[in-house]
């Protein structure tokens, strides 16, 4: 009889210990399961620009246990093919939302289209596009912060002197906002020259080469604007190399910390802030509102701030994540 009773003691003891890993595991299950699957997809993911906009969207996304957010790019902001790959495969995937920085709007809107035909809710962050079926685009008001460069390159010329733009990928439009911003703002000086705009694709190599270039054809230039700041550090090497840093000014966009920290050095005269921490983190936001059905503002502006060396330490301690 004892061994009868130390036989059920065993297998109630046993019976009540996998109950209790079954419950353990379902309840792992159940904290882990995912409502939505939001993926976000960049031009690229090799700056810090970039990656601020990633930490945004992930810090988001711990906000809201039902929400995955994967954020994926291409190689490079010039391989649009690999951008529009990467959109293809998570349609296939049948993500529950897409947050897109389309780095060409004529290769993607095509398969935003698509996705959008599949059920998918398309929002557009950092860089805009002529699609009318996006729920909403996040970002800077680019052609407001080209106007910022522009005004502030004027002033600090005294509306006199000629002066260059290196900009983004023809086509983009966060780009051609920015050059038509500081166009408009340059136009107001009739003293001030555009003797060029070159293309350096967003690429810090490419920037250097090309302001090489441009300082070769024309010895008298006084000011640069970047139309970002990977381009603008690249502007700032051949400028030193020259040994006409300060002498030249110097304008980026985007305030990334290095940036902002060669402004405070005195290697760069000023850059248009962006909030790309902001970006992520309300671009997730509007999207988790679609999937529940909530209405949200059709563009929302993450702001646009103008750093020079005055403001330059106060931005650092600012910072853009938590």
């Amino acid at each position: 009889m004892r061994g009868i009773a130390q036989w059920s003691a065993r297998m109630g003891f046993a019976l009540m210990l996998g109950s209790l890993l079954f419950t353990g595991d379902g309840c792992r299950r159940t904290e882990t399961t995912k409502t939505y699957r939001i993926a976000v997809v960049t031009k690229a993911l090799d700056s810090e620009f970039w990656l601020t906009l990633k930490r945004g969207a992930e810090a988001a996304a711990r906000e809201h246990p039902e929400v995955e957010v994967v954020v994926l790019a291409p190689e490079r902001e010039i391989n649009i093919d690999q951008q529009v790959a990467l959109l293809e495969d998570q349609i296939l995937k049948k993500v529950s939302a897409l947050i897109v920085a389309p780095a060409g709007a004529a290769e993607v809107i095509p398969v935003l289209q698509r996705a959008r035909a599949s059920g998918i809710p398309v929002l557009l962050v950092d860089t805009d596009a002529p699609w009318p079926e996006k729920l909403s685009y996040i970002g800077t008001n680019n052609r407001f912060g080209g106007r910022l460069a522009g005004e502030y390159i004027v002033r600090a010329l005294g509306g006199q002197g000629k002066v260059a733009v290196i900009r983004g990928i023809l086509g983009v439009a966060a780009h051609e906002d920015r050059v038509a911003g500081f166009q408009e703002a340059i136009a107001r000086a009739p003293g001030i020259q555009l003797v060029t705009i070159q293309p350096a694709n967003s690429e810090r190599a490419l920037a250097m080469t090309v302001m090489e270039n441009i300082l070769t054809s024309h010895p008298d230039l006084r000011a640069v604007f970047a139309t970002n700041d990977q381009m603008a550090l690249g502007a700032m090497e051949a400028i030193a190399a020259r040994n006409l840093t300060g002498k030249i000014i110097l304008v980026g966009f985007d305030a990334t910390r290095e940036a902002v920290r060669a402004v405070k050095a005195g290697q760069m005269h000023a850059v248009v802030a962006q909030h790309p921490f902001e970006m992520g983190r309300r671009a997730v936001e509007a999207a988790i509102r679609v999937l529940r059905g909530e209405p949200i503002e059709k563009h929302v502006d993450t702001g646009t701030t103008l750093v020079t060396r005055e403001n330059a330490d106060e931005f650092l301690r600012e910072g853009e994540s938590p």
